[in-house]
């Protein structure tokens, strides 16, 4: 059987795609960002996972918002991605992994979460940069895209994106395949990039997220997405990718390793590994 075996959850701020264009890893202003990746992508070619489950938020290239599906699965044999003049130029196709995308549809589907299911998905840096970050060159593995609506109101709950994880973490341990499955969890942390509110960061309330996500990931789905918004800024809404990541690890959680630093384009920029036995 199919096996989840841990969760990483990154920000995905496109500017971080730049950088790594531009190869400024070494800059003052970067290098405690990138710093954080180094013990991630050795757990990751230690442990060699053949699938990564991705959640994310789209920003306008696949959904827009006169249509925005609250839940978005991809189905392709491969994600297209392309250029949005400030990140990583247009990568390679990433490939997908059809029989888990299907599994995941129907299993979820029949959990009366209501999908839709992208049979052509493009996929932009939310989905490119965290991939970018764990696999410098290249992504040896095979995707699956689920993307959160966290742009057009109404927002799906903290606690129902929590259960969608959950929901996909019974799915891939009911999947009858001997594959090692990682999630992403990409997004945030706190940030507004608009109005009077622009810049702001909650660092206080970002670093206890972070430490209840592993501990007791119940504690952040108690709060309204209202409250999410006046806490962490309208962008930091994105948490609850990470709400959703956490929720599929469906054993004994470990965290192996964090990073948090602020600032990246006005972004406080986390990163967590989180091993699930």
């Amino acid at each position: 059987m199919a096996k989840i075996i841990g969760a990483v959850t990154t920000s995905h701020v496109p500017a971080i795609g730049g950088a790594i264009h531009r190869k400024k890893q070494q800059d003052p202003y970067w290098k405690p960002f990138f710093d954080g990746f180094p013990p991630v992508r050795d757990w990751l070619a230690k442990v060699k996972p053949d699938i990564a489950i991705v959640f994310y938020n789209d920003h306008g290239l696949n959904f827009f918002l006169d249509k925005m599906p609250t839940f978005a699965v991809g189905a392709a044999p491969e994600y297209q991605n392309a250029d949005e003049g400030w990140g990583i130029p247009t990568l390679p196709p990433y490939k997908g992994d059809l029989d888990l995308s299907w599994h995941l549809i129907e299993s979820l589907v029949g959990e009366e979460f209501d999908l839709t299911t992208c049979q052509e998905m493009l996929v932009d840096h939310a989905f490119t940069v965290p991939l970018e970050l764990l696999w410098p060159g290249s992504c040896p593995v095979r995707t699956v895209p689920i993307c959160i609506n966290t742009v057009q109101f109404p927002l799906p709950s903290a606690a129902r994106c929590y259960k969608l994880g959950q929901a996909v973490g019974r799915a891939v341990e009911a999947w009858d395949a001997d594959a090692r499955v990682v999630v992403l969890g990409t997004g945030g942390l706190s940030h507004q990039l608009d109005g009077q509110r622009a810049g702001f960061i909650n660092k206080e309330f970002d670093q206890m997220f972070m430490e209840k996500l592993a501990s007791d990931p119940l504690w952040a789905t108690r709060y309204s997405i209202l409250d999410l918004v006046e806490l962490t800024g309208t962008q930091g809404v994105e948490l609850v990718m990470w709400l959703a990541a956490r929720g599929a690890l469906l054993g004994d959680v470990t965290t192996l390793h964090s990073n948090y630093h602020i600032p990246i384009s006005n972004t406080a920029s986390g990163l967590m590994l989180m091993e699930n036995a």
